[in-house]
């Protein structure tokens, strides 16, 4: 069977996955490309994958649909040949030693890069604050390259959360351009368990969570150059931690 309509159901609910709120309904989200959708088979998150009408491909629960159908339920201009249907995986757990916590980190290119730097550099768990962009954003979703799939994510109040780690004896780290320790002069003990928290693109960290943050960080740069980008600066300092 081919679904060629856009009235039937399945077409009616999957495209009310482009918007948060229906995300968070369901329980599901979208994945767009053979390596997502290879990436949420292997985590165990995949539902159903929907596969374009003469593909071919070895996925359980296939369900084949026409171009227009496809095109309509992609957020490409060029829709992929296969998109994967994915159960949200919830969890509230702090795991492991080494922390990464984003303070309203709005741009979805952003906390793809952070993501996949995250678990590029051993990071154990990922913290989002509550306004932070929803990790399901079918942007958030390209930009980790599958990398969601390989890291502890949560998302709850960084206040309770920080409360938390030092309830552990976890050091939080901010950053502070003016008042910070240069990250490269971390020692090996300073790098064994770390909570480091990370800023909005234009407002940073929020000043009630700056000021339960135990010591600062800064990057050492070229006095011309006033700041960094997010992504960048998180890498960065993840870089620099984890060696």
């Amino acid at each position: 069977m081919i679904i060629t309509s856009l009235d039937n159901d399945n077409v009616k609910k999957w495209k009310k996955l482009c918007k948060k709120k229906y995300r968070d309904e369901f329980g599901i989200y979208l994945v767009e490309g053979e390596h997502l959708v290879e990436e949420a088979y292997k985590s165990g998150v995949l539902d159903k994958v929907i596969v374009l009408d003469g593909e071919s491909y070895s996925y359980d629960n296939i369900i084949y649909v026409s171009y227009e159908v496809m095109k309509a339920l992609s957020s490409l201009d060029t829709p992929n040949r296969i998109m994967g249907v994915c159960k949200k995986k919830e969890s509230s757990e702090l795991l492991g030693k080494r922390y990464l916590l984003l303070d309203g980190v709005q741009d979805p290119g952003n906390l793809g890069t952070i993501v996949r730097s995250a678990v590029a550099f051993n990071i154990d768990t990922i913290v989002l604050s509550n306004d932070t962009v929803d990790l399901y954003n079918p942007k958030v979703l390209r930009s980790t390259q599958g990398m969601i799939f390989h890291t502890n994510i949560i998302e709850c109040d960084l206040v309770d959360v920080i409360s938390k780690l030092h309830d552990k004896n976890i050091t939080v780290y901010g950053t502070d351009v003016n008042n910070g320790i240069d990250a490269r002069e971390l020692s090996s003990l300073d790098k064994t368990s770390f909570a480091l928290v990370m800023g909005n693109e234009g407002n940073g960290v929020r000043k009630e969570v700056k000021e339960l943050c135990d010591k600062n960080l800064y990057i050492n740069m070229n006095e011309n150059v006033e700041s960094l980008n997010v992504g960048v600066a998180t890498s960065i300092l993840l870089y620099e931690l984890g060696r």
